[in-house]
């Protein structure tokens, strides 16, 4: 008689997931057992926390977070969410604000502290135009996902019931990072030409930032020796299927279009494994050390299991 094992799972709905989401692709011995929850990022907490998933999708930068609180989990390199961000910083023209370096002494509200988001957009702004994030006063709307961590003494939370686009809007905040849908006059973009930006940003450092990565816990590791090595085969065989939808006749989604331009610019829009994503990796270890999150700068070695390291 064949045991199955049955593995709760965080993952959300991508094109190039959803192979293994609707069962087209299956792993031997398997079975995912999927929880929904909108927007997934309000789940990253229940596994970095309290483990409460088998295998889960997760920030990066929440991953990061909790092995410094050696949290049990495992970090798999198949990245489900990554993006260029520079065009997501937007300031408030009454401000006084006119160029990055003006939001020092500034309130810039974020999601959160540790959200990966603001974390790519802080090492930017650190790093290509000398701010020193320090002398931002950031404005928050909800804690980190590990919630032993405290947030740096230049942060404070935004009173309860408040939005990031209406205190933008209302010049409550002077710039904010994701305060989708506040649209005025007075509303401008920090990088007025972010998407040329990006692209120069790319070429420099060849890094295509991640946000959201795959984990797993490490007792479901120690029991069942190879399941890292079958999932991610079967994420590989998942976004095989996808990349091949896209070469076909269609018809294509705007997502689909979208990831077409992406891979005009950063070739593989969708690289798995340690390799093609260490610089990446590197990067966030390192903005998440030069800005209070952790206390170390991590290495790859550090943060993934040399199994894990050695898949392609």
């Amino acid at each position: 008689m064949t045991t199955t094992t049955v593995l709760k799972t965080l993952l959300g709905t991508y094109p190039y997931t959803k192979a293994i989401k609707d069962g087209t692709i299956k792993i031997p011995g398997v079975e995912l057992e999927f929880v929904e929850i909108e927007p997934v990022h309000d789940g990253f907490g229940a596994m970095a926390d309290r483990l409460e998933f088998d295998v889960a999708e997760m920030a990066i930068t929440t991953y990061i977070l909790a092995r410094s609180f050696d949290k049990q989990i495992t970090g798999l390199p198949v990245v489900v969410s990554r993006n260029f961000h520079h065009r997501r910083m937007l300031y408030n023209t009454t401000s006084g604000i006119r160029e990055p370096k003006d939001l020092e002494g500034k309130r810039v509200g974020i999601r959160a502290y540790t959200q990966t988001m603001p974390l790519w957009n802080r090492g930017v702004l650190k790093n290509e135009y000398g701010v020193d994030l320090d002398k931002i006063n950031w404005v928050c709307f909800e804690g980190a996902h590990v919630k032993a961590y405290q947030n740096p003494p230049n942060v404070e939370m935004a009173p309860a019931g408040k939005k990031i686009g209406q205190m933008l809007l209302a010049g409550e905040i002077d710039a904010a990072i994701g305060a989708d849908g506040a649209e005025s006059p007075d509303i401008k973009p920090l990088i007025p030409n972010a998407a040329e930006v990006e692209v120069e940003w790319f070429k420099k450092y060849g890094v295509y930032p991640i946000n959201h990565m795959v984990t797993v816990r490490n007792d479901l590791v120690a029991q069942h020796p190879g399941i890292l090595e079958q999932l991610f085969a079967a994420f590989k065989a998942a976004k095989q299927a996808y990349m091949q939808h896209l070469e076909g006749p269609g018809p294509l989604s705007a997502a689909d279009q979208n990831m077409i331009r992406l891979k005009g610019i950063v070739g593989d829009p969708l690289p798995y494994g340690v390799g093609p994503n260490r610089r990446a990796i590197e990067m966030a270890a390192q903005f998440a050390y030069e800005q209070h999150i952790v206390p170390k700068l991590y290495t790859v070695e550090e943060l993934f299991r040399p199994e894990v390291i050695a898949l392609g």
